[in-house]
C-alpha cells in the first residue's frame, strides 16, 4: 500500500479527521499489546531496530551498519527478521545462493549477504534457531519493535528527519503504529536519519523518557555506474522519493521516476513497460538493491530481463558518532550477561 499524502501533513486534513476514531482504537490496541510481558527471553542478547511509523526509515541499511560496527568490536552478530514479502514462515537460515526473495523476502536476501540471517514469523522460534548457531553471539532484530513476543535488551528507533512522525495519528489516520508516548517508553535510543526539522514531536517525547538522540545519514554506493547517464528510476520501497534524490545526487539525469508501494511484487506488464520506455527514450533503468533482488532469479523472463538491464544504486548508512551509541549498547549487553 502506498502511504497517503495526508499522513505527512502536520495539520489535521479531512481524510485524517474521518479516520481518527479508527486510528484511536488501533493505537489503543497496539499500545496494549506492546505493554504485554515478553513471551521469551533469548540466551543471546537482542538489539531491536525499529521505527515509530510505517514506511521506510532505513532500518535495513542501519542494521547492516550496526552489524559491521559490532563485528569490528569482536562480536558475532546475526540478523533476525520476519521475512516480509516471503512465503516461508520459518525458522530458516537464509542462504542467498539457494533462496529467492519470493520465499524469504527482499530484506532477508540483502542481509544474508552480510551475515547469518534467520527469517521466522514467530520471532522467539527464530531466536532459538540462532542460539544453536556456533557463529552467532548477538541478535540484531530488523523490525519487530512493536512485537512483544521476544524480549529486547536494547531498542533503537529510527526517525526520518525529513518527515518525522507525520501528523502524529495512528493507522489508518496517520503513519504511527501506536501512540508516541507508549512507544517511546519501550525504546532506549533514537536515531535521526538524514536532514530536516520534522522530527520535533518525536524528539520531544523521546526526551521526556530520557532517550538519547543520535544522528545518521544515507549515502549512495556505486554511483559511478550512473553518473552522467539519462535514467529511468523505479523503486518499490517505503519512501521512493529518497531513492530518486540519491539518483540525482549521484550525477544522473533523472528523466523518468516511477514510485511503487513498499515491497511491490512487479508484474511482467510493469517490467515490459519500463523496458519499452527505456528503449524508446534511450534511458538506463536504475533501481534499488531491494527491488533488484525481487527481480533477479524470478521465474518470469521479462522480470529477469529488466534485472539484467538495470543498474543498482545501493546505499549505506553512516552513523555520525558511532562510538556513543555503541557504548550505550554495550552497557545493555553487560546487563544481559549479569541477568539484570
Amino acid at each position: 500500500m502506498k502511504a497517503p499524502d495526508f499522513w505527512w501533513t502536520p495539520k489535521l486534513e479531512w481524510q485524517s479527521a474521518l479516520l481518527a476514531p479508527v486510528g484511536a482504537v488501533y493505537g489503543f490496541v497496539s499500545a496494549f499489546r506492546m505493554a504485554r510481558p515478553a513471551r521469551y527471553s533469548s540466551k543471546l542478547p537482542v538489539i531491536c531496530i525499529g521505527n515509530f511509523t510505517v514506511g521506510g526509515t532505513g532500518k535495513t541499511p542501519f542494521a547492516i551498519a550496526l552489524f559491521q560496527q559490532m563485528k569490528e568490536r569482536g562480536y558475532k552478530p546475526s540478523f533476525l527478521l520476519r521475512g516480509y514479502g516471503g512465503t516461508i514462515r520459518g525458522p530458516v537460515r537464509v542462504d542467498p545462493d539457494k533462496h529467492r526473495a519470493e520465499l524469504v523476502g527482499d530484506e532477508a536476501m540483502l542481509l544474508a549477504r552480510v551475515g547469518p540471517t534467520v527469517v521466522c514469523a514467530d520471532r522467539p522460534a527464530g531466536a532459538k534457531l540462532l542460539e544453536s548457531q556456533e557463529d552467532v553471539d548477538l541478535i540484531l532484530m530488523d523490525d519487530g519493535f512493536q512485537n512483544p513476543s521476544l524480549r529486547k535488551d536494547f531498542s533503537i528507533v529510527l526517525v526520518d528527519a525529513a518527515v518525522g512522525t507525520g501528523n502524529n495519528h495512528c493507522l489508518p489516520a496517520g503513519p504511527l503504529r501506536a501512540p508516541l508516548a507508549p512507544q517511546a517508553s519501550k525504546a532506549d535510543a533514537i536515531v535521526l536519519v538524514g536532514e530536516g526539522n520534522q522530527a520535533v514531536e518525536a524528539l520531544r517525547v523521546a526526551s521526556s523518557y530520557g532517550l538519547t538522540a543520535h544522528k545518521a545519514h544515507i549515502e549512495p554506493l556505486f554511483a559511478d555506474s550512473i553518473e552522467g547517464e539519462r535514467v529511468i528510476a523505479f523503486a518499490g520501497i517505503g519512501r521512493p522519493q529518497k531513492f530518486f534524490a540519491s539518483v540525482r545526487m549521484s550525477g544522473a539525469e533523472l528523466v523518468e521516476a516511477l514510485p511503487f508501494p513498499d515491497h511491490h511484487p512487479f508484474t511482467s506488464e510493469e517490467a515490459d513497460q519500463i523496458l519499452k520506455t527505456a528503449e524508446l527514450k534511450d534511458l538506463m533503468p536504475v533501481t534499488t538493491a531491494k527491488d533488484f533482488v525481487r527481480l533477479k532469479g524470478h521465474k518470469d523472463r521479462t522480470l529477469q530481463e529488466l534485472a539484467s538491464k538495470s543498474a543498482v544504486l545501493d546505499v549505506f548508512m553512516q552513523l555520525d558518532e558511532p562510538d556513543d551509541l555503541i557504548e550505550e549498547i554495550e552497557k545493555a549487553l553487560g546487563r544481559h550477561h549479569t541477568g539484570k
